[in-house]
Parts: structure tokens; C-alpha cells; sequence
């Protein structure tokens, strides 16, 4: 493969940016879906991404057609671990949830950049900025003041931390495997088949947890779609087609958004009441990754 044809599958910064950013705001809203889902939290998880394949398919389809190649499936090693890391994100996300509390594991999965940082440059051999570190330690502030005094340490819910972290782990992970797995491919391409992994695995996982399968309601159902088409053709969509532009330190950042936009929405839709400490840990946010963003130099 000519580097030309792996460059032509990236896209500008400013529009990288954008994307990302719809992006997070999309993610950031799947725990209002789940909780309206009316089913298990991982049978929500297997319909979050197995509704979204049609719509991957259809991506990957005009996006292969486009480079003037025939439609298969093309699980290479770095999407086949995407998919795996994003099944260990979701299934130990949703134990976390159940096991401790809302403040705690969405504190504990805001760790995930600090694994992309850690790992970076020894897993995809990509430095990473003094300025991305500095961005991530003010978003980390920034997190911690949005969660507030919820935030609680209690024995009793040690399981349930140590999945939140374990949920950091995997997503920070999945950063690194979809950063390699986009230098060989097109955003749609990759995200339809590390989606297919993913479907595959959470089929199993919900099926042996005895979730219920299938929501009773009009609502439930809504709930469902929004997830698949929502938050993840179109929140993990935007982020994969991101991802091929903006390195795996910055684009991981991303998750710090998602904890704005589920603290909004959780103030406009569940009446969660926003503290003057939480809105400034949300200009933090804002502020550190800002910081971190790449500089693009003037100089030709």
C-alpha cells in the first residue's frame, strides 16, 4: 500500500476536530438511552452495536467502493483487538454501574488517556506531547470536580471500583488498536468489522448474564435505537474517522467530553442538580484539552 493511499484516508484537523467532538457528545448520551433501554445492561450493550451494523455496512460498502476495491470483511490483528477491547469497555462499564456507585465509575473510567499516554509510545510508537500531559492532568482535575463530593471510597464497593479502572483499561486500549488499525484503513471500514467482533462477543455475554433480550415498550425500543444509531454508528463512527487524523493521546480526551455531556444531559432530562464546582470542573475539561490540542505549524 503506497503512503499516498493511506494519507488520502485521513481527513483535515479542523475537520478531524469537529468530528471528534460530535463524536463524544453522541457517546456521552448512551447512559440516558440505557437507562430508558427497559433490559439488562448487557443485552442494551449486544443491541448498541449489533443495531448499528446495517448502518457500518452501508459506510464501509461506499467507502471500499470508493478506494475501488470489492466489499469483504477485512479483520485485520489491530481490528480484531478493537473489537475485543471495546466488548472488555462495555461488559466492565455495565458491572461497574451495578457494583459501585454512578460517581465512582465514571471518575475511575476518565483514567483511560492516562493508559494511552503510559502506553503510546511502547504499543504504537507515537510520542507524546508535554502539552498532552499536562492537558490530561487538568482534565483529570476537571473530572473530579464534575463527579463533586459523589465521589465516595467504601470497601463494601471495592469490586466495583476495580472495574472502573479495569473499564479505563480497556477503553485506553481501544484508542491505541483503532489509532494502528486506521493507518491501513477507512474509518467506515474499520469501525464496521471491529464492530462485528464486538456484536459477537456481547451476543454471548448476555446471553449467558439471563438479561432480559427485548424491551416491552415504545420507549424501550427508542432507547435501543438511539444507542445503536446514536451513540455508536455515530458516536464511535465520528471517532474512528477521527482517529485517522489526531493521535490516540489527544483523540482519548474524548471521554472527559462524554462526562460533560452526561452531566448535562442528567441536569436536563433526570432534573441532577449542577453544582457551581461542577460546572467549573467542566470548563477544566474544556480548558485541558484545549491545551493538549496539536499545534499545527505555520511553516511550509
Amino acid at each position: 500500500m503506497t503512503v499516498s493511499t493511506i494519507s488520502s484516508r485521513k481527513i483535515g484537523f479542523s475537520t478531524a476536530l469537529i468530528a471528534l467532538i460530535i463524536g463524544a457528545i453522541a457517546m456521552g448520551a448512551s447512559p440516558v438511552f440505557v437507562r430508558q433501554a427497559e433490559i439488562g445492561p448487557f443485552a442494551s450493550a449486544f443491541w448498541r452495536v449489533a443495531i448499528a451494523l446495517p448502518i457500518l455496512a452501508v459506510w464501509a460498502a461506499w467507502e471500499i467502493k470508493k478506494s475501488g476495491k470489492k466489499f469483504s470483511l477485512n479483520i485485520t490483528m489491530a481490528v480484531a483487538l478493537s473489537g475485543v477491547f471495546f466488548a472488555g469497555d462495555l461488559t466492565f462499564w455495565h458491572l461497574a454501574i451495578v457494583n459501585t456507585t454512578m460517581a465512582n465509575a465514571t471518575l475511575l473510567s476518565c483514567l483511560a488517556p492516562a493508559w494511552v499516554l503510559l502506553f503510546s509510545r511502547a504499543f504504537i510508537g507515537e510520542e507524546v506531547s508535554f502539552n498532552a500531559i499536562i492537558g490530561m492532568a487538568v482534565c483529570l482535575i476537571g473530572a473530579a470536580l464534575l463527579v463533586g463530593t459523589s465521589f465516595q471510597l467504601n470497601p463494601e464497593r471495592l469490586w466495583g471500583d476495580i472495574y472502573g479502572i479495569i473499564t479505563s483499561f480497556f477503553f485506553g486500549l481501544y484508542f491505541l488498536a483503532v489509532r494502528v488499525a486506521r493507518r491501513h484503513m477507512g474509518g467506515g471500514e474499520l469501525i464496521f468489522n471491529s464492530t462485528l467482533v464486538t456484536a459477537a462477543i456481547m451476543a454471548i455475554i448476555a446471553t449467558a448474564s439471563g438479561n432480559e433480550f427485548l424491551p416491552t415498550t415504545i420507549a424501550g425500543y427508542s432507547a435501543l435505537l438511539s444507542l445503536g444509531i446514536l451513540s455508536h454508528a455515530g458516536g464511535q463512527g465520528l471517532l474512528a474517522l477521527a482517529i485517522g487524523s489526531l493521535s490516540a493521546a489527544f483523540s482519548s480526551l474524548v471521554i472527559f467530553i462524554e462526562a460533560i455531556v452526561a452531566a448535562f444531559f442528567g441536569w436536563l432530562i433526570f432534573a441532577e442538580i449542577l453544582t457551581t464546582g461542577q460546572l467549573l470542573g467542566g470548563g477544566l475539561i474544556l480548558a485541558g484539552i484545549w491545551w493538549a490540542r496539536p499545534r499545527v505549524s505555520s511553516k511550509k
